[in-house]
């Protein structure tokens, strides 16, 4: 996104009338404009193509860019009474780029051409204008345009030109004829299998397919000829008609514009996937047991790490309140749980949102905005200085309560800011059957998702009900005392390792630079918090408190406006490429692509699919106690396992798209895929043991 913003700012502002882009000294590209004829013959149409040259290493992009870059353009200025066709493209290159970017390129050179028609009363010389602009990249992207001008002269009869150059790039534009084989479409859960058959003298069978109106296709990948047989998988939301070119290669390359629906006569019926059955149609059995799995599940976050920093604060806060009154409590209770619906019922309104939309939303999905990880770091910081004593905050009116402290002097804003922490926290995780409610959630109606949210809300509200309903049972918890200032600053170390998580997730997502940027930042808020309780306090002289607010202002303006800035404009433009895939972890793990996984899964190997992301705490937790022991790999290397990581660290479409495939949509999930079960893989359990790893991957007592 970073990249497509600097397109589109430096395209507005312009490149020059050259028909060389240079770069540093280095020509990048060199455009020219190049007819097929060398006189223009009235009536009679003639081509015109725009000739690009790009540098070793370089590369323009084709109609439909892929997932990154912009389509070369070509405008052309006629003389009256002239008409031109559409831009005609040859065959595109895929290549793949740093964090699995896939795109359809050109390198070397291409030849874009249209069809121009003179009308039959044409006089000479013809002066052809043209404004062609493109975007050219390698290790950066530069976008370059040029002004063209091409003249022919008229006359009764022209003789060929540039004859070699139009039939080389004829060869490879892709044939509107039906191609000479058969191709079979049949809807699969994530969008299309697109079966070759009677395939012959090729090798690979290739899909680039064309940039859809609704929704466009996932990544697809070449495959190998077999029989004269290929099948290829082209991903796309709800199975919407797809167009695009089938490539074959051997030695040469050949296409044939195809279309999803435009199969053999026995395929026809089967083309349309069959609608999804409502809600209402459904089991209303299934319902209830989703319901109640998401309350069970909800009712496990507690005990996730993710979570344990601040219901931390929460028992806390039920310790310094045994003393109070039964209404007092129960008022504290209810203001913590109605946080924990307020949130939980807000992310169910944008994931409808979203999801009207017609944007991919998943569970969790915010933690893979660096953005939304450094905001709630600030917060999370600014709760535990609080908790240190550094600064309080007192609200107007009768609430008059610490926003960070659980107990904060008996105000009910603290104990519902606390709730909302304390869910905002838990969306990294998954729980024991919650994975299972989540995937069935995502994939009904408004009504259904509001449901089932509103159940995990209760889940995870329901013990903190119970014991403000019945303070007597609080009695066998500590009373209250001085003790208890220490307590809460102890409180703070546990923020303060959240805090470093959240450092380490965008570090992951934007590498060593971004944790700097975002550690000074910090360090400015701490200051500013630290003017705010030393000299604003009511004993504090006016001038103290007016020197005070100037020094939080200037704290504030210098971490948001310099520090934040850094940290998302000089750090974006170095993000991590892909993680390699051997891991300092120990286990040799292969990156995971649905393609990889296929040719793995046609070989006959074992393949331990593990989805994780460096956000959620519970797949670290699982890695380090479950996967990554000595027994787990030395299982792998004896059985042939090959160890695969989805990491979802940040956004994926592939991934998503997997996750999908088993009604998940959150992490941590883990497959195992037997030999001779490519199409019913193990699937384990959230939380794991080593034993229980072993077990499915039949190295241990069945």
């Amino acid at each position: 996104m970073f990249r497509l913003l600097s397109v589109l700012v430096l395209t507005l502002l312009g490149t020059g009338p050259l028909s060389a882009q240079m770069h540093n000294g280095q020509k990048l590209v060199e455009a020219t404009l190049v007819a097929d004829t060398t006189a223009m013959v009235p009536g009679k149409p003639f081509r015109v193509g725009l000739h690009l040259q790009m540098a070793p290493g370089w590369h323009t992009y084709w109609e439909n860019p892929g997932d990154s870059g912009l389509e070369t353009t070509l405008r052309l200025q006629l003389p009256e009474g002239f008409t031109s066709g559409p831009l005609v493209w040859p065959l595109p290159q895929r290549l793949i780029e740093p964090g699995d970017i896939q795109v359809y390129a050109y390198k070397g050179e291409t030849l874009l051409t249209v069809t121009i028609m003179p009308p039959a009363d044409a006089t000479g010389p013809v002066e052809i204008k043209a404004r062609a602009t493109w975007l050219v990249c390698e290790a950066i992207c530069i976008p370059g345009s040029a002004d063209l001008t091409l003249t022919l002269p008229a006359e009764a009869s022209g003789a060929p030109a540039n004859t070699d150059l139009f039939a080389k790039f004829d060869a490879l534009l892709p044939s509107s004829e039906p191609p000479p084989f058969e191709t079979l479409w049949t809807p699969t859960p994530t969008g299309w299998n697109l079966g070759l058959r009677g395939i012959t003298d090729a090798r690979t069978a290739d899909f680039f397919p064309y940039a859809g109106e609704t929704a466009s296709p996932g990544h697809t990948a070449p495959r190998e000829v077999a029989n004269g047989n290929a099948d290829i998988s082209i991903p796309i939301d709800g199975s919407p008609p797809v167009r695009g070119v089938v490539v074959l290669e051997n030695g040469s390359r050949h296409g044939w514009i195809i279309e999803s629906g435009t199969g053999t006569p026995a395929e026809s019926s089967a083309f349309t996937p069959a609608p999804p059955p409502s809600d209402l149609t459904k089991p209303a059995a299934s319902l209830w047991s989703i319901l109640v799995f998401a309350f069970i599940g909800g009712f496990i976050l507690n005990l996730m790490p993710c979570v344990l920093p601040v219901i931390s604060l929460k028992i806390f806060g039920f310790m310094r309140q045994a003393g109070d009154s039964r209404a007092n409590i129960l008022k504290h209770g209810l203001a913590f749980i109605a946080g924990i619906f307020v949130w939980f019922l807000g992310l169910a309104a944008v994931i409808v949102a979203l999801k009207a939309a017609g944007s991919e939303v998943t569970w969790a999905f915010q933690f893979q905005n660096p953005w939304f990880n450094f905001v709630i770091g600030a917060v999370v910081f600014v709760f535990a200085l609080n908790l240190f004593g550094v600064f309080e905050i007192t609200l107007p009116g009768r609430a008059a309560v610490s926003i960070a402290s659980a107990a904060g002097h008996s105000g009910v804003s603290g104990s519902f800011a606390h709730g909302i922490l304390a869910t905002l926290l838990a969306t990294p995780c998954t729980a024991p059957f919650l994975g299972a409610a989540l995937g069935f959630a995502f994939t009904r109606s408004p009504t259904v998702i509001f449901a089932v949210f509103f159940a995990i809300a209760a889940g995870m509200g329901f013990p903190y009900l119970v014991l403000s309903a019945q303070p007597g049972w609080m009695k066998h918890l500590p009373k209250p005392g001085p003790w208890m200032e220490r307590l809460k600053q102890f409180m703070g170390f546990p923020l303060f390792a959240t805090l470093l998580w959240l450092l380490y997730v965008i570090g992951q997502q934007r590498g060593t630079e971004a944790v700097i940027w975002a550690a000074a930042t910090y360090l400015c808020l701490g200051f500013g918090a630290w003017l705010y309780g030393a000299f604003l306090g009511p004993v504090s002289s006016p001038r103290a408190k007016w020197l005070a607010s100037a020094g939080i202002a200037a704290a504030l303006a210098l971490a948001i406006g310099y520090f934040a800035g850094n940290l998302f404009a000089g750090a974006a433009a170095s993000v991590p490429s892909a993680k390699t895939a051997a891991n300092t972890d120990g286990i040799p793990w292969v990156p995971f692509s649905d393609a990889e996984l296929q040719k793995l899964l046609a070989e006959g190997r074992p393949v331990f699919l593990d989805f994780t992301a460096d956000w959620c705490i519970t797949c670290k937790f699982n890695e380090r106690t479950a996967i990554d022991t000595r027994a787990v790999r030395e299982a792998f290397a004896k059985l042939g396992i090959v160890p695969m990581k989805a990491d979802w660290t940040n956004s994926n479409p592939e991934i998503t798209r997997k996750l999908a495939q088993f009604d998940r949509v959150g992490v941590p999930f883990y497959l195992f895929y037997a030999p001779g079960r490519a199409d019913d893989p193990v699937i384990l359990p959230e939380l794991l043991t080593e034993q229980i790893v072993l077990r499915s991957i039949g190295a241990g007592k069945p």
